[in-house]
């Protein structure tokens, strides 16, 4: 889908699907397009229920794909194996892959520093979800579904996951995530899309303004595992109570910049919820275009990722190769290696219970 004028329409809203790829072992992965065709377009794909492209407009009504993406299932296995996917059974950090769950300890599998990042390296993101069209009066979007067996990456318990993409005629796409399971286990799920709201494929986030409602964050060692209590933001890059060029937060001298790669990897502590229903957390903004997203979500933290170790290897399906801080992943969870820390929001999830999260990322224009 070309960058184009929007065009003035009955903000009626489509969805279709075509078959995307097929895979050496014969399955089939689908593409999912669907949303408003004057407005904000997704386009979603049954491996690992992934975010593909979402196009929106600037100030000027041109429409650009604004997040970043692999050009093959290739790259979708590979460098860009969590670009756009749902990552789980459990996203982040889970240090030396040992699981403690009401008194036992599960061995995960792990990569190859020695912990376990989204799940394993057979994550969610790398397989194919069941998906059903979902047709609402103001929404439409993909439903998908996953099996997860008892074992699956070392986990305990047969776990189903469902995860809901919904996008409205005024530009929120919501991600609604739903699971259950036969034994107790641990559940937490993310989208792991990168965004660049100038355009994929077009420079970096550095130009980009963010705003995160938190005051403290998690500071973390060489090997981004999570040490100590949570940080006061204050004083610190990490200070994004207001509105903050990230240009000036990654020229920051902070050892925990250093530790990241000369950027942002950590997470936010957010603040509490006050009702049933996701909060603002973030804003993202792209002054030049006036191009906004706003991040509401039920989860207690925001784990950042401003793509500080890009290096240019792999080329988006707009043909520019992605450099450091090309996009950036605003990824609502629960705390990273939180099974470890007692202090944490529990992510135990027992039979009989059922896993809920909801995210809203909201886009819209600001005015020149």
């Amino acid at each position: 889908m070309p960058d184009a004028p929007t065009h003035p329409d009955d903000g009626s809203l489509t969805i279709r699907r075509e078959p995307y790829a097929t895979l050496p072992d014969g399955r089939v992965v689908d593409r999912y397009a669907f949303g408003s065709e004057g407005a904000v377009m997704a386009e979603v794909l049954t491996l690992g229920a992934r975010l593909q492209a979402l196009y929106a407009p600037d100030r000027d009504g041109h429409r650009a794909n604004i997040v970043l993406g692999g050009v093959s299932v290739a790259d979708m296995l590979g460098e860009a194996k969590y670009f756009g996917a749902t990552v789980g059974r459990y996203a982040n950090r889970i240090a030396r892959g040992e699981l403690p769950v009401e008194g036992a300890v599960h061995r995960l599998r792990t990569q190859g520093n020695g912990h376990t990042l989204h799940g394993g390296p057979e994550g969610f993101d790398a397989r194919i979800w069941d998906a059903t069209e979902v047709r609402e009066p103001s929404r439409v979007g993909v439903r998908f579904t996953l099996h997860s067996p008892d074992g699956d990456q070392g986990f305990p318990g047969a776990l189903t996951v469902h995860v809901t993409y919904l996008l409205d005629r005024a530009g929120s796409l919501t991600l609604a995530y739903e699971a259950t399971t036969d034994a107790p286990t641990v559940v937490n799920l993310t989208n792991h899309a990168y965004f660049n709201l100038a355009g994929e494929g077009r420079g970096t986030i550095l130009d980009h303004v963010l705003q995160v409602d938190a005051d403290q964050y998690t500071p973390v060692d060489g090997e981004l595992i999570p040490y100590g209590p949570h940080f006061p933001v204050e004083g610190t890059p990490f200070d994004l109570t207001e509105p903050r060029l990230l240009a000036e937060r990654m020229t920051a001298d902070h050892p925990q910049l250093r530790l990241a790669g000369g950027g942002f990897d950590h997470n936010w502590v957010l603040g509490p919820c006050e009702g049933d229903g996701p909060r603002p957390v973030a804003v993202l903004r792209h002054p030049a275009s006036g191009r906004r997203l706003e991040c509401l979500t039920t989860e207690p933290g925001l784990q950042i990722y401003t793509g500080n170790l890009f290096d240019g290897s792999l080329t988006g399906p707009g043909g520019a190769p992605y450099p450091a801080f090309a996009g950036i992943a605003l990824e609502t969870q629960h705390f990273p290696d939180s099974p470890h820390r007692p202090c944490c929001p529990s992510t135990v999830l027992r039979p009989g219970e059922e896993y809920r999260s909801t995210t809203v990322y909201r886009f819209s224009v600001d005015p020149g």
